[in-house]
């Protein structure tokens, strides 16, 4: 679960590593240390602490000047959590399958018909070791992140959602409706999505 207002992508990157990587995920859950060299003694502290400072960790990687690569990447505002271009590169790099190229892809000024076509490839997009980011907000600007996932059972799609801290059914007709009540946001902004082989 985030710890922070502001750390909703760095909660659902950290699952999403939790998720591609099985050493990550027993470190955090059990504090399992990630490398057998580091020997059998478990990390102190709880659950919650390792998930609160790796999450601060990704976010510092995402929000960074200097990104993976000593690349530069474009500022944007600490008050809006995590950029979609730090996030592409976080899932990249170790938080999803490690062939999946990542890219981000903007439709909130889309109508129905165009949000139904990006639900239908964010659906195709999605699967096992490629999770997509979902940013979701009002009709101002992007205020929340979820990490969307393969569905279960009879949904359609499931979204970790990080402020509850548990998986939730992401409808068809709720994202072409912008009626998505997510975390108490609607209008659907942007995905950063597998795009295809690097």
């Amino acid at each position: 679960m985030q710890q922070t207002s502001t750390t909703c992508g760095s909660a659902s990157l950290t699952v999403a590593r939790m998720l591609a990587n099985p050493a990550f995920a027993r470190w955090v859950r059990d504090g399992t240390p990630r490398d057998p060299r580091e020997g059998e003694t478990p990390d102190s502290g709880t659950e919650a602490q390792r998930f609160a400072a790796y999450e601060q960790v990704v976010a510092a990687r995402t929000n960074a000047l200097v990104g993976p690569g000593r690349r530069l990447q474009p500022p944007w505002p600490r008050a809006l959590g995590t950029p979609p271009w730090g996030a592409a590169k976080e899932l990249e790099l170790g938080a999803s399958d490690p062939t999946a190229a990542y890219a981000v892809s903007w439709f909130r000024l889309r109508g129905r018909v165009g949000l139904g076509h990006t639900y239908a490839d964010l659906r195709a997009r999605v699967r096992p070791g490629r999770p997509a980011l979902l940013y979701v907000g009002n009709a101002w600007a992007p205020r929340h992140v979820v990490l969307v996932l393969p569905p279960t059972a009879e949904q359609e799609l499931d979204v970790y959602e990080p402020s509850a801290g548990r998986v939730v059914d992401l409808p068809e007709h709720a994202f072409v409706e912008r009626r998505l009540a997510v975390a108490g946001w609607d209008v659907p902004w942007a995905a950063v999505w597998a795009t295809g082989p690097r």
